[in-house]
């Protein structure tokens, strides 16, 4: 696992950072880390702008019972993580968690999944 207090330079590392932050539930670590236009899109909503950003991940992260990461591939710009997620007594959900890194700095994320366990 990558150290909180050291900031990432790859885009695998920054993703583990990320991550790292969620198992945390902290994600403040990773606002030197955010492109100053940042986007996230997901099945539940859409942020724009750093502030925006953290404060959605922090929401998701105080909601987060655990979040397995089965797998992970990186490219020179993109990592793709797959988890299994549990909120509260849900049923799991699977996650794609697509990052996209530009100049170091994390420019937009999309995540997909199904909602329907979360939202019954």
């Amino acid at each position: 696992m990558t150290n909180l207090d050291i900031p990432p330079n790859q885009p695998r590392e920054i993703a583990e950072l990320y991550f790292a932050c969620w198992a945390a539930g902290d994600p403040e670590p990773l606002r030197s880390l955010l492109a100053p236009n940042v986007t996230f899109d997901g099945a539940l909503g859409s942020t724009r702008g750093p502030d925006e950003f953290l404060a959605g991940l922090a929401g998701m992260f105080a909601a987060t019972t655990s979040n397995d990461i089965l797998l992970r591939l990186a490219s020179d710009s993109d990592v793709v993580t797959w988890s299994e997620l549990r909120i509260a007594d849900k049923e799991p959900l699977q996650v794609a968690n697509w990052t996209h890194v530009e100049g170091g700095l994390i420019a937009g994320v999309r995540v997909t999944f199904d909602p329907r366990p979360i939202l019954s």
